[in-house]
């Protein structure tokens, strides 16, 4: 049999948090791999199924094939599980006396590749899983990225799939809130995922028609929050829906994080205490947290993912290692991985859609 490139067996993970349309991608780079006449491996749980024969009570590798990838494509989360533990230059492992440290086990992953025969890796991933995929490629790895964030933050891309999705299920969300809130004349704070970027908070809120949105390039004060709900009194609408963006700040502050973990949350409830304080208003806060991340991917999120998974693939063909596919415009193209990881892609403060709801009245707390 002749192979593509000299291509013969490539592999595939997942890893990171997950996102709707994780298995969209791994059905279209299976089926499109079986094409060539290759044969494809599934890596579970990140690299982890490359250190370990078993994990979690499943074999670390899965062959995959097109039974095993049949009807899959509406399916949320991941057939290959992840992991947000799996940084291979400093994974954490628990010692003999129960703390925990890290380790490097990065050449042994290596070596693990060749043992296998793997001609390529398919790592689909967000910003930190392509970062440990851009370091293997630099190690000598043939590696092609596909990008992964519900949060839309990755550069060199116009749009990640599961963002779609995640917008959705905070729009109606968001929606559904408008009438208890009016029926309470409350002040109703829905929190949202995004970290460093604000793009789920805007697209959301917005769709939704929130009344204050607050994302992360925008610091607010609690002041100009208060005056947009004085405003809406005056005007005899007694009920206020906030949209805010879990790493969201308050002006010369800081994010919010829960307790000592280094994890972001916890600004709904603080924003919706302050504002109760800040006004004299009920305030209730609701935070989305994962179910924005599960469920079926919208028809959007699907159809993204599988061009991103057939293009993959189509890279690998070429021998276009080292490079992420990635929206640009109506196309999918090739982008040097390091580029796509140099920057997070944030929301303009001045950009249309943030001027654009300004004009619709939406305050954001500035």
């Amino acid at each position: 049999m002749e192979y593509t490139n000299g291509i013969r067996r490539i592999a595939i993970n997942t890893g990171g948090g997950d996102a709707p349309g994780l298995n969209a991608v791994i059905r279209a780079a299976t089926l499109t791999a079986i094409e060539n006449g290759w044969e494809v491996l599934g890596i579970r749980r990140g690299y982890m199924g490359l250190l370990h024969d078993d994990v979690d009570g499943e074999p670390g590798m899965v062959q995959l094939c097109a039974d095993r990838v049949r009807g899959i494509t509406h399916l949320g989360g991941t057939i290959l599980g992840t992991t947000a533990r799996g940084n291979l230059f400093g994974l954490e492992v628990r010692q003999s006396d129960g703390t925990w440290g890290q380790t490097d086990p990065s050449e042994r992953i290596m070596a693990r590749f060749g043992e296998l025969g793997i001609d390529a890796l398919i790592a689909i991933g967000g910003d930190g899983s392509l970062k440990i995929a851009h370091r293997l490629f630099l190690k000598g790895l043939r590696v092609v990225g596909v990008p992964k964030t519900i949060d839309n933050d990755l550069g060199a891309t116009d749009m990640t799939f599961g963002f779609q999705t995640a917008v959705d299920v905070a729009t109606e969300a968001i929606g559904r809130l408008h009438s208890t809130a009016e029926a309470h004349q409350r002040v109703m704070v829905v929190q949202v995922m995004g970290r460093h970027t604000g793009w789920i908070a805007l697209e959301s809120g917005l769709a939704g028609g929130a009344d204050v949105i607050l994302i992360p390039e925008i610091p607010y004060s609690v002041e100009r929050i208060a005056a947009k709900i004085a405003e809406r009194e005056r005007a005899r609408r007694r009920f206020s829906i906030v949209v805010v963006a879990e790493g969201a700040l308050p002006a010369g502050g800081a994010p919010s994080y829960v307790g000592a973990t280094g994890r972001y949350g916890g600004i709904g409830d603080l924003l919706a205490l302050e504002i109760e304080q800040a006004t004299g208003k009920e305030a209730r806060c609701l935070t989305l947290g994962h179910i924005q991340r599960g469920g079926s991917p919208v028809p959007y999120d699907r159809n993204l993912a599988l061009r991103f998974g057939a293009a993959a693939v189509h890279a690998v063909e070429l021998g276009n290692f080292g490079c992420m596919v990635g929206l640009q415009g109506k196309s999918v193209r090739s982008v040097p991985l390091g580029d796509a990881i140099n920057a997070i892609k944030r929301v303009p403060a001045d950009g249309e859609v943030v001027r654009t709801a300004r004009r619709l009245g939406v305050s954001f707390g500035d």
